[in-house]
Parts: C-alpha cells; structure tokens; sequence
C-alpha cells in the first residue's frame, strides 16, 4: 500500500476525510492504466463482491482491519465494469447489493456555489438539502448541505442503520457545502446529517435545514420528499400579480390551525379536513384573507410555531406538504387569500437543528450580545453572512412560489433592527457608526423586499414592527425597508387601552381614539386584534370589555366597527368574532357552542354584516392609506366621547365619469344613547343607515334610525348641512347618502 492510499484509508477510519472519492470508487493503479483497484466503503459488511456486466462477481477483499474492500482489475474486467457498478455484500447473515455511491462525479455546478457564496442563489431550496434525481439513468437522492466547519459530514439514516461511518460526503473546494448521491432512495426515507467538526472532533447529528419534509413531533428527522400535487388554482395565480392590495378590501382571519378545530378526541385534523371547513366558514363571513399563525415545523407546541426548526418543512401535525398544499389550493379557489407568520428573526437551541449546525456559530452570531436574544431564550441570525441571508430569503420566495402563499407577515421586525433591543448598556455591541441599528438586517430587510416583490407580484410582505422605526413600508428606492404594509401597534395599544376604560372614565382617554390620524398615513397601515391581545392573562377581547354581560357584548361590537371603519386593513384572531370568553388556548378548540348562544352570534352576526359592508362599500377600503380618504366630523366631543368622520372614495368609471362616495361613521363610547344628536354633513338630503351595531339581531337595543335622517340647513362642524341623529348606546353607525353624484354630468343616480 502507497503512503497516500494509507492516508486516504486512515482518513476514512478515523472520518475526517473531505473526500472519500480520491480513494473509493474505480481508480487506475499504474500509468498505462492496466490495472484498477475497485474499492468499497462497507463499515458493516462481512464480505463483498463487484458485479461486472454478465453478473460476474469479483470478491472484494478488506484492506487490513479497515472497512475498505478492494478488487484489483485487469483492462479486460475494467472494460466489463459499468460505470455505475454494483456492489454485493453480505452482513448479519443477509445479502445486500446497490449501485455504489461512489462512481458519480459531483452535482453541485460551479455556478450554484458561487451564488450561494454571494448570498443569491433564489432557487437554493432546489439544490441543498434532498432532492430525488435520476443520474445517468440511475434513480436515487442528492444531499448537500452547508457545514464549513466540519472535518468530515455523513447521510445517516433508516437506509443505513443510522450508521455514521456508511456514507460520508464529499466537500466542493472552499464552499463549505458537502454532497453525495446515494443510488436507490426513495421518498420517504428518513435521514439526517452527522458532522464531525475540525477543531474538537465532537459528532453532531443534525436535521436538514433544507428539508422539505420533517416527522412528526416529538421524532426529529429529516424526510425525503418530492411533490406530485396538481395545482388547480390557475385562475387565482394569473390574477394575482394584478390584485391591487393598496386600494381592494383586505380583512385578514388570524388562525392557528392546531386549535381552530380539532377532532373528536381532541387530535390534529389534517390540511385537506380544515381546507374545506375552514374555506366555507371564511367564506360565510366574509374575510378576504386567512393568515396562518408559523406552520414551519417546530417542535413545542406551546411555542405557536414561533420557535422553528424546519423552516422548509410545513408542519408534520397535520399531514404532508401535499397535503397543505392542497389546502392553499382549497383556499385559492374559494377565492381567499393566505399569508404565512414568518420568523426569520430568531431560531431555537433545539441540539438537533439549527444552533452550532457545524460545532460553530454557523447561522448564529458567536457573542452572544449579537446572537441570543435573552427574553426568548433562542437565537439571532448573523444577517451579515451571505450564505445565511441567502437561507432566509431563498426561504421566503420558496413560500409564495412553492406553495402559492399570498404573502407574509415578518414577526419580530424591532429586535432585529435594534442591537439594544431588550438589552441594557453594556449588553449590546453598537455598530460600525457607534448605533444601536443592525445595518446588516435592514439590509437584509431591504434584499428580501425587494426579491419578494420583484418575483412574486402581488405578493405582500407585512412588518410587525412595535417602534417608530421610519418608512417600513416604503420603497427600498425611497430609502425605507421596502414592506408593503406594517402592523399598527399604536393603534391596537390605544385603542385596546381605551376600550378597557368604564366609560365613565373615557372621557379623559379621548385622544387615544384621536391621535392616531396624526400618523395614520406615515405607512401602510394594517389594524391588528391578534392572538397576542387574548393570551397570557390578557383576557379575551370580549372579556376585557367593562360593563355587564350586555355592555361587554356591545363594546365588541363597537371595538369591531371602530377598526372596520378605521383607515386600515383589517385583521382579527380567531374565536374573537363570536365573542370567545376565555383566553386562546393553542392545546384546545375554539368554543364553538357558543355561537348557539344568542348574545354570541349577535356578535358573529355584526362582524358577518360588518365585513360585507366593508368590501361593498369602495370608501371603507379604497384610501386606507392615503389622508384623502378620511375628514374629521368632529374629534372633539370628548366629553360625550362621541367621535364622526367621512370615509372617501373616487374613481372613473366605465363611461369615463368620475365617481365620488362617502360613507359617514359616528361613535358613541358610552352606555348613554344620544337622541337629537346634532352631525355635521358633507351634501344635503337624505341618509340612511347602512348598519347600526345595535340592531336587535346583534344582540343590541335596536335604538337608531332605521326609517333615514333627512338633512337640515344648519350648518354644524364647518359643514353646510346637518341633521339630528339618535346614537345607540356604545353604539356604532354607519350613514351614506341615498344617492350617488356623478361629477362630469351633474346627474344624480
């Protein structure tokens, strides 16, 4: 034996060989190439032949005490030798055979690695992790996988007993990504990666952050797997890069799908039962869009999904990535939107994932005052390392084009544009500038945007940013951070925060109601009522409500038609349209009884009524962002805490005519109705209500004015005409003109 073949096989032994290729496989011996040793790598064999063409077998002989077993050719048997040859071997008194691994060259191209290593590699998810590939004829699976640090990577799994040893990769130059086709896989087929890092010698056994398939919890293994789904929503996909999202209505149903229903004996239903039930009730009361709480996998079920592990993988809780997306498709053709809560801001110490992937701060940063966030107890990406912005937006586009996803809504934006965030001096590490900003993650911010909205039209990406952080939804081009809409915190905050008041005390809160046109067009504004605002002793919403039984349902009431005519898009947590008295539980369904009770559909009712109004009505949604869309009546009667506004919308319709509508909305936030109540009014003639939150079908008192107001000239809050109106008590109306003025001609229609 050669001193290098000796240094190839003790590499092999002690498994710190980058590429067991130079020595496996078929290799000459001499120069003229008139013999060839055929080597194979069977740590668990007793014995072993190669197969030549006719079935010949030629022994394989072990080197020493290795597990290496080598034949020795002749040109004649070289020539019998297929390409890609087959090896017999014998253990535990079975006999095995399959097409050796190592007689393929490498899959990776050199393309593929350079924009990885640039950190623009759109497409990554098709290339690392496992992918079922036909090579030369020859079925099987290619794994790769990112890991810099390691001496040696292994393909462990059911296929191979777990084995450490039986089929290690092969490393591409300087790239840190290791590969290996290995012949006769299937879908199915469990694996992981076994990595043996350079500096300690210390084995980890990891799960495939690329995988696209993961067991169900509490098993950790990565799956092989290829779709077969047949889309059917081509009518939805055509039109989405048209769906104008700034001006169309846009009211989004929150939903953890573990807990919005379950079955009988209180177990997970799969993707394709919740498509249909959930499309029909969506659909029945009228929100345009769900929006799913993280259904990338993870392993705690009391984590929502916020701490995952599996960010290609979609739950295994519910079934198989086909299966889900057989639920996107369900949803798409029921004509309902989806967007994913996203996390690309912090991942968990789970030992199998993520966390010290190679034995170092691979997708983490190594300080921690840079890489672990202290309240959550997990991890920080390092947004300044190629490869691992390349995972996250890579990761995102395979969401929206992969499985036809709407959009999705980033978590936990403020800790990662903040170095000090949740952290006291000294904790943190300041920026280049001496800041507080993490210029890396707003660039990477500003990449993901600009991606998403580049290759996937119509795609929305929204922020859950809780700071004043400027221009979030702004083009990248403007210099903001390129989402398209951002959640409005400081909306949920104050208006939650006013309605927890007994009315009484109102008064001295008005401006909580008002402050919030003093920037409400500073950004796209989305009105969240998540789940974060029903949990951890916080209450329902119904349940935070003062007041008895009545009063607490007719502020729901009024909280739900305050945010529907607010500027704004819409989004509401499960459970909280039917007035859900207890805090969400994510181990328990919804209390769905109680929409037998009257006081409980009342309100299920309202929102149902609310929402058609809401898409119906072009001045509930045209203008969200725009401060053209909205006019103060009258901010100002605080002592009555009684607020008005216009909402306002125009266009040009079919015949060329431009085309106004204004819809009236008037607040009473206290239990006193207001009969007589004078309201300054934009035209003269008649309004009639088109809802009122206290009909008696909601539950409420039926006190309004159901038979239309007639306007009077008086003029009131600058306007010319008013009128005299009866306000319910915590009551919500909505008035519109009984007639439509086309400006062009002057007529009335």
């Amino acid at each position: 034996m050669t001193m290098t073949s000796q240094m190839h096989l003790d590499r092999l032994m002690t498994g710190t060989h980058h590429d067991p290729f130079l020595y496996l496989g078929c290799h000459p011996l001499t120069e003229s190439a008139r013999q060839w040793a055929v080597r194979a790598w069977l740590p668990t064999a007793e014995s072993a032949s190669v197969c030549l063409e006719g079935d010949e077998l030629v022994p394989l002989e072990r080197v020493g005490k290795s597990f290496v077993f080598e034949a020795t050719l002749d040109a004649k048997q070289k020539a019998r030798l297929p390409e890609h040859y087959r090896v017999q071997w014998e253990e535990a008194g079975r006999s095995y055979q399959g097409i050796s691994p190592w007689t393929f060259w490498p899959q990776l191209g050199e393309l593929d690695l350079h924009l990885f290593a640039e950190g623009q590699h759109w497409h990554l998810y098709e290339h690392l992790g496992s992918q079922l590939k036909t090579v030369d004829g020859v079925e099987g699976v290619q794994f790769a996988v990112w890991a810099p640090a390691a001496a040696r990577v292994s393909v462990i799994g059911d296929f191979n007993g777990w084995h450490g040893l039986r089929h290690p990769m092969r490393t591409n130059g300087t790239s840190g990504v290791w590969e290996l086709f290995i012949p006769g896989l299937h879908p199915g087929d469990l694996y992981k990666f076994e990595i043996r890092n350079y500096q300690t010698g210390h084995c980890l056994v990891k799960t495939d952050p690329f995988a696209q398939a993961m067991e169900m919890r509490p098993a950790t293994g990565s799956m092989v797997f290829q779709s077969q789904y047949q889309w059917q929503d081509n009518d939805w996909m055509d039109a989405r890069p048209d769906f104008d999202w700034q001006r169309e209505p846009i009211s989004i149903y929150e939903v953890h799908l573990g807990s919005w229903q379950q079955g009988d004996q209180g177990e997970f239903l799969n993707y394709r039962e919740i498509a249909h039930r959930l499309a029909e009730y969506v659909n029945w009361m009228g929100f345009t869009h769900i929006e799913l709480l993280p259904i990338t996998e993870h392993g705690l079920d009391m984590s929502w999904g916020y701490q995952t592990h599996g960010y290609y993988a979609p739950t295994s809780r519910h079934g198989t990535p086909d299966d889900f997306r057989y639920f996107v498709d369900v949803m798409h053709r029921h004509g309902i939107g989806i967007y994913l809560d996203w996390v690309p801001a912090h991942f968990p110490k789970d030992e199998f994932a993520l966390a010290r992937f190679d034995g170092t701060a691979l997708f983490e940063h190594e300080d921690p005052r840079q890489g672990e966030h202290q309240d959550w107890g997990t991890y920080i990406f390092n947004y300044g390392r190629n490869e691992v912005r390349n995972f996250l937006i890579a990761n995102a586009l395979y969401w929206l084009k992969e499985f036809h996803l709407d959009g999705l809504r980033v978590d936990a934006v403020a800790s990662m544009l903040y170095l000090n965030y949740s952290r006291e001096e000294g904790e943190w590490i300041p920026n280049e500038h001496g800041g507080p900003e993490n210029l890396a993650a707003i660039g990477f911010m500003r990449q993901l945007n600009e991606q998403v909205h580049a290759q996937c039209p119509g795609t929305v990406v929204m922020a859950e940013e809780s700071t004043s952080w400027p221009m979030v939804s702004r083009p990248t081009w403007m210099g903001g951070l390129g989402f398209s809409m951002k959640w409005n915190m400081g909306w949920m905050n104050d208006t939650l925060a006013y309605f927890e008041q007994d009315p009484i005390y109102r008064p001295y809160h008005h401006d909580q109601l008002t402050f919030t046109q003093m920037y409400a067009y500073t950004e796209n504004f989305v009105l969240p009522l998540s789940h974060d605002e029903v949990v951890h002793l916080k209450h329902s919403l119904v349940d935070k409500m003062p007041g008895d039984l009545w009063q607490k349902m007719a502020n729901l009431r009024l909280l739900l038609a305050y945010q529907l005519c607010h500027p704004g898009k819409k989004l509401l947590f499960m459970g909280s349209e039917f007035a859900q008295w207890r805090e969400w539980n994510e181990e328990i369904g919804l209390d769905w009884h109680l929409c037998d009770q009257p006081m409980h559909r009342g309100v299920q009712t309202f929102l149902k009524d609310g929402l058609k109004l809401y898409r119906d009505q072009t001045a509930l949604h045209q203008k969200d962002f725009e401060s053209e869309g909205f006019a103060w009546i009258d901010c100002h009667d605080y002592q009555q805490s009684i607020i008005s506004f216009e909402r306002k919308a125009s266009w040009v319709d079919a015949d060329g005519h431009h085309q106004n509508e204004t819809v009236i909305c008037v607040f009473n936030f206290t239990p006193v109705p207001r009969e007589g109540y004078r309201i300054g009014l934009p035209e003269p003639g008649r309004y009639e209500e088109l809802i009122n939150s206290d009909a008696a079908m909601y539950g409420g008192g039926n006190l309004g004015n159901g038979a239309g107001i007639e306007t009077q000239a008086v003029e009131w809050m600058n306007r010319a005409v008013s009128a005299e109106i009866t306000l319910p008590p915590l009551g919500a109306l909505v008035l519109k003109h009984s007639s439509t003025q086309t400006q062009d001609s002057g007529e009335t229609s």
